[in-house]
């Protein structure tokens, strides 16, 4: 069966990227264990969300980490192995990657107490297709039948509904989609395939503001830039229940002040490390100082949708500015050896991640980089700005990527902070910058078609630079279709073997997840997303 296969390769996708979690965090459970409060809540490092808390409109962590614990969907990943589980769906079955019929389990209930159904999911995806909801994740449905109608490329819906998308009974529903996905079941562990309760669609604004999920937690407050607040579900019935009463996801617009709060015990998980701390957080954290791999890169990309970049010509510019970059020495001296020197566009741990698919452009070699440059008109002005959010720990080594570009090429190189994610965000989804922009990406599923098609293809909603290549879609097109997970991996390798030519963005490092937490409490793990194991962390007694 197709299905046994596809799990065989999760686990080998994500034992490398999990490999180091128990011993990056196991301390916890070590001399410093002690008695647990189940009723306890914990603080973590977060940032305001972009938009209202709506499950497929979510792409940067500040949301969609909050998303993540108030809502669950038909599967997960087990954090512990990686290996992809059942959560609301009892089974999904197909016998050519192309029609799933879904089985749910029984007993799954909404926030407010109303059942969760075929119909709640179904509802939820149309909803969220649909291009009138503007939905920033709506091209994550893109995969199924009547996706088309009701988000046309340009007009009005022409229907409401996908007509992929069949409720047989409360239990059961099917999906067809518009050809062979081998990897379709992976996909639906996404935020954005979660469903809806019913009130949903009496005021969806109100309900960003206080929703009401099926998942682990609960919605309790959301005081704008300051923090959200979740109650554990008392009625959840995932696999993974809270051993904690709740979480709060505080927001710092500085990491350095989220650090001292950590060692101070007055933020009890943390997200990163800030640059100018990752020389010390080990002595100062001991045992509870976690560096492990994790699942992400960091990019620069460019904004093609400005004419000082069309052009094929413009392509050996930027490829002149990647080998500008000398990643080895940023990453070991700035960055303290917590990332590693990019040579892909695909982090390591995802099935189809093969070494050095940008070859001699993420090399530093300042005379070819100025060879290039030049062949290529040059850069516009002779000057590029670099737009990151000032509140995720950037300044630093955007500043020495900056430093970098200026030493070997001569073109002056500035960063543009902004004072949130949010506002780098709005901007960067706005289509309003003009030069680079930090364009980090996190797997939602750990393959390379995620960190490729839903990244570089036409239309993806993670596009950020606008790239448009006829042949990279023509090869993801391909890949999608193949009739194994393997065939499907392999396949997406050609098509970013495209991106090294037209270069539409930089691969800078992979991320390490270079983290702590508080003596407050314990068994705190990260999986291979980078993110903490919210439901098992355990608040100690005081």
């Amino acid at each position: 069966m197709r299905g046994a296969s596809q799990a065989k390769w999760v686990v080998a996708a994500v034992a490398v990227a999990l490999a180091a979690t128990a011993c990056g965090s196991s301390s916890s459970d070590g001399a410093s264990s002690g008695p647990a409060n189940a009723q306890g809540t914990f603080s973590y490092q977060s940032s305001e969300p972009q938009n209202p808390l709506q499950p497929a409109n979510a792409m940067e962590v500040g949301g969609g980490r909050v998303i993540k614990n108030l809502f669950k969907g038909l599967v997960d990943y087990d954090p512990s192995s990686g290996k992809l589980r059942n959560q609301v769906a009892d089974k999904i079955e197909t016998t050519d990657a192309q029609n799933y019929t879904v089985t749910l389990k029984s007993g799954w209930t909404f926030h407010d107490g109303t059942p969760v159904t075929a119909q709640s999911f179904v509802d939820a995806w149309n909803w969220s297709a649909n291009v009138k909801n503007n939905q920033i994740n709506s091209n994550w449905f893109s995969d199924i039948q009547g996706y088309d109608a009701v988000h046309p490329a340009k007009g009005d819906p022409t229907a409401d509904t996908m007509s992929g998308l069949k409720v047989v009974d409360d239990t059961h529903f099917t999906i067809a989609l518009t050809g062979p996905v081998s990897y379709f079941q992976y996909k639906l562990g996404y935020t954005a395939f979660a469903p809806l309760p019913k009130v949903f669609y009496t005021d969806p604004a109100k309900f960003g503001q206080s929703p009401i999920g099926n998942g682990p937690y609960k919605f309790v407050s959301w005081e704008h830039n300051k923090a959200i607040t979740l109650a554990a579900y008392d009625n959840y019935a995932g696999a993974d229940k809270p051993k904690n009463g709740g979480v709060v996801f505080k927001n710092y617009s500085q990491p350095e002040a989220a650090y001292k709060d950590l060692v101070s015990d007055n933020l009890d998980v943390l997200d990163q490390v800030d640059p100018s701390d990752l020389a010390s957080y080990k002595n100062d954290l001991g045992d509870r100082a976690v560096d492990q791999p994790q699942g992400s890169i960091q990019a620069l990309s460019f904004s093609l949708y400005q004419d000082s970049w069309k052009g094929q010509d413009k392509a050996k510019v930027r490829q002149g500015l990647s080998m500008a970059i000398d990643r080895d020495t940023i990453t070991k001296t700035v960055l303290n050896g917590s990332r590693q020197p990019a040579n892909t566009w695909v982090a390591p741990g995802a099935m189809g991640y093969k070494d050095n698919t940008c070859g001699e452009a993420c090399t530093y070699n300042p005379e070819k980089a100025k060879q290039l440059i030049a062949e290529g008109g040059g850069v516009p002005g002779n000057k590029i700005t670099v737009l990151y959010n000032s509140d995720g720990g950037h300044k630093e080594w955007v500043d020495a990527v900056c430093n970098s570009i200026r030493q070997a090429t001569g073109v002056e190189c500035v960063g543009d902070p902004k004072p949130d994610m949010k506002t780098a965000r709005d901007l960067i989804k706005g289509k309003k910058v003009d030069g680079l922009m930090r364009t980090g990406w996190q797997q939602d599923y750990p393959l390379n078609a995620n960190f490729l098609r839903d990244v570089y293809g036409t239309g993806a909603d993670a596009n950020d630079a606008g790239y448009s290549s006829p042949e990279f879609d023509k090869l993801a097109s391909a890949a999608d279709k193949a009739t194994t997970v393997e065939q499907t991996a392999d396949l997406y390798q050609q098509a970013e073997a495209q991106l090294a030519k037209d270069m539409p963005a930089i691969p800078l490092w992979y991320y390490k997840t270079t983290a702590g937490y508080s003596k407050n409490v314990q068994n705190v793990k990260y999986d291979s997303f980078g993110d903490p194991v919210f439901t098992q962390v355990e608040v100690k007694q005081k």
